[in-house]
């Protein structure tokens, strides 16, 4: 199978990368041409624009930083969307709403183009391990067809079913992360204002019935004070808010969720959109004039660390 793969960001360079390497034929492109420079060294092709990555391509790949560029990369000017051959697949790889994913499939499938949603979650590092969940939503059939590139990309591999439910799950996953980060910051500033050793806290949270995934990960670059997570702020917000419209339409009220979101957006108004999503935990240390730090905790994280 030949890819076109668009967006090398965080996590696109990743999973672009995880391709290359395993013997995938693939054409890269991101708005930096650095950023593919390592992707080129293993094998990579380039192309000049998105309909250039897509004219030669089996399934093209998007891994972009919100629904609008998406838009923009697939339907603007330059048109990948129809520059998929037919027969062909679009694999959009973003968080995205799942009615934009449904509406963007429609202009897909009027040119003979299916289109597999196929958000990832588990965090930079564990993309770059080849070892992140991937979600997939879409045609069985479609999904069977790219199910070696999606197992390359990623560890678990879930089929969440039709088109639109790899969208919801992943709202859903993002919101749980950024309550369970909020929660994760008070708890080690309890432990602090206990005057308790914050190294052998974490280490007994994360052996308890209060662990979470995000303690176990983010936690540690909090601990660690570098807070880069790979994930910014500006991102955050954005799924935050998809959460919020999500809980409207499904008629379910979201209290913790919409306390969670008004947190990132002050911290985004204080720290700027580029700040790592960490820094939301810096609002409590700000307020409280107490760093969490300990020795021993990595500023970036590996597969091994978590």
């Amino acid at each position: 199978m030949k890819y076109g793969f668009i967006g090398l960001g965080n996590l696109g360079a990743h999973l672009a990368g995880s391709l290359a390497r395993e013997g995938f034929e693939v054409t890269v492109h991101d708005l930096n041409r650095d950023a593919a420079a390592p992707l080129l060294a293993a094998g990579a092709h380039w192309a000049d624009s998105p309909r250039a990555a897509a004219e030669t391509s089996d399934g093209l790949i998007t891994c972009l930083p919100s629904p609008q560029a998406s838009v923009a990369v697939m339907t603007g000017g330059d048109g990948a969307l129809d520059a998929i051959p037919a027969g062909g697949t679009w694999i959009e790889m973003s968080t995205n709403d799942a009615h934009e994913i449904k509406r963007l499939a429609g202009i897909g499938a009027a040119r003979g183009v299916v289109t597999l949603e196929a958000p990832v979650t588990g965090g930079v590092h564990r993309a770059a391990a080849g070892e992140i969940t991937v979600l997939v939503g879409g045609d069985g059939d479609a999904y069977r067809t790219h199910l070696p590139a999606f197992q390359t990309m990623g560890g678990e591999v879930i089929h969440m079913g039709p088109l639109g439910s790899a969208s919801i799950i992943k709202v859903i996953t993002n919101m749980l992360a950024f309550i369970h980060l909020v929660a994760a910051g008070e708890a080690l500033m309890m432990a602090k204002r206990g005057g308790l050793d914050l190294a052998k806290s974490f280490a007994a949270i994360r052996a308890s019935s209060g662990n979470s995934f995000v303690h176990e990960t983010e936690s540690q670059v909090i601990l660690n004070g570098s807070y880069n997570i790979g994930f910014t702020m500006d991102l955050a917000c954005k799924d935050a808010g998809f959460a919020m419209k999500m809980g409207r339409e499904f008629g379910v009220p979201l209290k913790l969720a919409e306390l969670t979101e008004q947190l990132f957006i002050e911290a985004r108004e204080r720290y700027g959109g580029d700040a790592w999503s960490p820094m939301v935990v810096k609002l409590l240390e700000d307020a409280l004039a107490e760093e969490l730090r300990a020795e021993g905790f990595p500023a970036e994280l590996t597969a091994a660390d978590a």
